[in-house]
């Protein structure tokens, strides 16, 4: 198993848009959408003051050839598209993150940092997995070379200065309270987002069958859900009954 990474550089706002290799509606990348179907059931609530924020779910870390991926990375992307369908028919917000690195950076072993060359930005590695639906703005990180792992922070690798990316600012402008948190990886980039989240005042929930874990220690992940729980985060799987 490679280690993946994740972190959290200058980051800049997407528009929404849906790509041009990936299906133009939920209903065909999913099927039927209504009220009384299976696939909007969901263990979270949404409503337009929840978002769904989806982090990293990128070839590089989900796709098994990815340059760092995470082992069952790309089985998430199925539950994740269910909690797309569900959050878009309750019109709750949805955002994603997404590394996106210059070539070089300190992130880099190379270049003097810990982690192999990653989401170099216009890569097939940065692209998000071409089976995730894709239905809000992304927040790119990493563009300026900085890590850390957070969606919600940035972090200079020399000076240590953190600074905020504008995930905070895109929820606060819809009138977000609570956020779900899905993606890539447990240990890393989820966990340090859901952290961010919680500190900052929002309600959080992680969804555990919608993640998946680097364990480059075995134990990681479950240590990571841990460190959640006791931060105040929910932690729950689709499939709990509620």
């Amino acid at each position: 198993m490679r280690r993946p990474g994740g972190d959290a550089g200058p980051a800049f706002f997407c528009p929404f848009r849906a790509s041009h290799d990936r299906p133009s509606t939920l209903q065909a990348a999913l099927g039927p959408v209504s009220a009384g179907c299976g696939t909007l059931r969901s263990v979270a609530h949404y409503d337009p003051s929840t978002a769904l924020v989806i982090v990293d779910v990128q070839n590089d870390f989900a796709d098994p050839g990815g340059g760092l991926s995470v082992s069952g990375g790309d089985r998430v992307v199925s539950v994740i598209n269910r909690e797309i369908a569900t959050a878009t028919a309750a019109g709750a917000p949805i955002v994603y993150t997404q590394d996106w690195h210059p070539a070089s950076t300190p992130h880099f072993a190379k270049d003097g940092g810990i982690w192999p060359v990653h989401c170099v930005a216009d890569s097939w590695g940065a692209e998000l997995h071409p089976s995730l639906v894709v239905a809000g703005p992304t927040v790119r990180k990493g563009v300026d070379g900085e890590d850390g792992y957070s969606g919600f922070t940035m972090r200079d690798p020399v000076t240590g200065q953190t600074v905020p990316t504008e995930l905070e600012t895109i929820l606060r402008e819809r009138g977000v309270s609570r956020v779900v948190v899905t993606g890539l990886a447990t240990d890393y980039c989820v966990k340090a987002t859901a952290l961010d989240a919680a500190r900052l005042g929002f309600g959080t929930t992680v969804l555990t069958d919608a993640i998946a874990a680097v364990d480059l220690v075995p134990g990681d992940g479950d240590r990571a859900l841990a460190e959640l729980t006791e931060a105040g985060v929910t932690t729950v799987s689709t499939g709990d009954e509620r």
